[in-house]
């Protein structure tokens, strides 16, 4: 009887194996929409390694001096259709400007080792790009991961920045996590958005990612191809992305360009970024920051930027959410361009 109990146990514990590896080790096919080369797509291959697909629009009319370059989302995130779209009546105003995808994502270069996908990374990356749009400054336009980049590179950089546009933007790192219980002002009148990153999180991952990120953390290796795991970049952040709008009838529908391993390796990555906040504290440099009602970042992070640039504006808009050109992109774009003359 012993023997047969035993005999149990060691069949439950190999078919209980055999299902692990299969689950955590088999490639899984996500059915999301393909990658899709975007019209113009330019190419600049950097003294950094990194091959960066961009999009240019040229001013019209009266050339501003100062070019504009857009920070994408993320980490991992890149360049929709929509932000060309909406952001591109500024060059009706004269200004050149540069969308580009940051490495490992959108239209750019995936890295085969991944452990280069760092913060440092993506400043170095900037600061060429800068250079190679030939202007003497540029003004950055960064939304919410974009935003820590354009602070993380103005804090090295700041005699190239004339002014800075942060969107909906991600905590300045290292993040104060105190930050996160300041009571924004009541006639702000904030919303919580219907859904919540951590919904779209917890319906999203499998055993296979989970092991494919702590594999990328633990030995900087790939154990899915780019394709599998950007597939899955693309199905986590439609569900993700349901927490980044007021009404849920205008949720963003699932696109593909975002880059897994750039995402995961970036992050992990800013645990170890230099504060940039006392060489911002005295800067002169003006800024615009926007936030939406329903945002899905906390009012003390967006707050500090008010506190750390002390040459700013404020824009506020109602019935926004984290991506506020989705639902109100007159507002958005009315509030930039008002900014921009003054």
């Amino acid at each position: 009887m012993k023997r047969n109990i035993l005999g149990v146990i060691k069949y439950a514990l190999l078919v209980f194996l055999v299902i692990f590896l299969y689950k955590a080790f088999w490639p899984r096919n996500y059915h999301v929409p393909p990658s899709q080369l975007r019209a113009g797509t330019k190419y600049w291959n950097l003294s950094t390694g990194s091959k960066i697909g961009y999009t240019f629009i040229a001013g019209t009319g009266s050339k501003k001096n100062y070019p504009i370059i857009y920070l994408h989302g993320g980490p991992g995130g890149f360049v929709s259709d929509r932000d060309i779209r909406v952001l591109s009546t500024l060059a009706e105003d004269g200004y050149d400007i540069y969308f580009y995808d940051q490495i490992g994502s959108g239209q750019s270069a995936r890295l085969e080792n991944i452990s280069d996908y760092t913060v440092s990374r993506h400043v170095k990356d900037l600061k060429e790009i800068v250079g190679r749009v030939g202007a003497e400054k540029v003004i950055l336009i960064g939304q919410s991961w974009g935003a820590i980049l354009a602070t993380l590179f103005t804090a090295e950089n700041s005699e190239k920045v004339e002014k800075i546009i942060v969107s909906s933007p991600g905590p300045i790192y290292p993040v104060r996590l105190g930050l996160k219980n300041v009571t924004p002002p009541d006639s702000l009148h904030l919303r919580t958005p219907f859904y919540s990153n951590n919904q779209g999180n917890e319906k999203a991952n499998n055993l296979r990612i989970k092991t494919i990120t702590f594999w990328a953390k633990k030995f900087n290796k790939k154990l899915a191809s780019d394709k599998e795991a950007d597939d899955f970049a693309t199905y986590l952040n439609f569900e993700v992305n349901k927490s980044t709008v007021c009404d849920t009838a205008k949720i963003v529908k699932a696109v593909a360009g975002s880059g897994f391993y750039a995402a995961v390796m970036t992050f992990k990555s800013l645990g170890q970024v230099q504060d940039p906040r006392p060489k911002l504290k005295n800067s002169n440099i003006p800024i615009l920051v926007i936030k939406g009602q329903c945002d899905n970042q906390k009012w003390g992070f967006t707050n500090e930027y008010l506190e750390l640039f002390h040459n700013h504006q404020f824009a506020f808009i109602p019935d926004a959410g984290h991506f506020i050109s989705v639902e109100q992109p007159d507002s958005y774009i009315k509030a930039i361009k008002g900014f921009l003359i003054k």
